[in-house]
């Protein structure tokens, strides 16, 4: 089901029915700063099941998730001084950071080294969705696994809508990805290079 938000100003009620949609269980497709997404709550064991069919994605490769906070980003992952301060500097923005993860952070969700990806989109509805929920969302471009990410709401709707139950229509977006940048180590590695500039990790 299409959903129409107002990419600028997200209208309050709009938000209440998709939040209430993701704690019943439901799984939505969202518009980030980069492309459009498709999630649920981290705590949806059944509804990322579904994705990772939804997809046709190796069960091997765990999803990310989205913050609304730095703060939240703390709950699940372990931020150091040096991570705190790139995290506050570069989001939100257009980049997935890896760290070490804590024990809040669901097993279906967890690398073999423990560590999650993690992102603070620059996108006011998916911002608003994920702060109105209370714990994060998981994150994955809407498309098939290996193919093109998708950034028409239409189009998500026509090939994942039996699938999905909304399909936020926050405008036409973008088809990149965001750079993904591991802050295990003891300096940061660029992982995959995409929208957000990495040249600082050089």
């Amino acid at each position: 089901m299409l959903l129409e938000i107002n990419p600028e100003h997200p209208q309050p009620r709009r938000i209440e029915r998709l939040v209430r949609c993701l704690a019943d269980g439901g799984i939505i497709a969202y518009p980030t700063d980069t492309t459009y997404g498709i999630g649920c709550s981290i705590f949806n064991k059944k509804g990322i099941e579904r994705i990772y069919i939804m997809k046709q994605r190796e069960r091997r490769k765990p999803f990310s998730f989205i913050c609304s906070t730095i703060s939240e980003v703390a709950r699940y992952a372990r931020v150091d001084n040096a991570a705190f301060k790139l995290l506050k500097r570069y989001l939100p923005g257009p980049y997935t950071f890896v760290l070490e993860a804590t024990r809040e952070v669901p097993d279906l969700l967890l690398t073999r080294q423990k560590t999650v990806g993690i992102r603070i989109p620059d996108n006011r509805i998916c911002l608003d969705l994920v702060s109105a929920l209370g714990n994060p969302v998981i994150t994955t471009s809407a498309n098939l696994s290996g193919e093109e990410p998708v950034g028409d709401p239409l189009v998500i709707e026509e090939t994942f809508g039996h699938s999905l139950d909304f399909v936020i229509d926050g405008g036409l977006l973008a088809t990149d990805v965001s750079s993904v940048v591991s802050l295990v180590g003891s300096r940061p590695e660029v992982l995959r290079s995409g929208m957000g500039d990495v040249s600082w990790c050089v």
